[in-house]
């Protein structure tokens, strides 16, 4: 019994050991001015629209300003992956 969950080890870090291997193999290279060109294309533009709200990221400081103008709070919370993917 022993000889064999040994065994089973062995099979699951040879195949990981090979996953590894085959990950480098297609390893890509990043260079700086690929990453800058792509850094600049995933900024989100200046003129959307979600950037004018002025959002509050502290609760109480949030309420106030809500109470003071009369409006309401829009409260954005989750937990776990933000793709929902838990």
């Amino acid at each position: 019994m022993h000889k064999r969950m040994y065994l089973d080890l062995a099979c699951v870090m040879c195949a990981v050991v090979a996953l590894f291997a085959q990950a480098s193999l297609f390893a890509w290279e990043l260079s700086e001015q690929d990453f800058k060109r792509l850094h600049a294309e995933l900024q989100p533009k200046s003129d959307d629209s979600w950037r004018t709200i002025p959002w509050k990221i502290d609760l109480l400081d949030a309420q106030h300003h809500a109470a003071a103008e009369k409006k309401p709070i829009f409260i954005w919370a989750m937990d776990g992956h933000p793709l929902g993917c838990t």
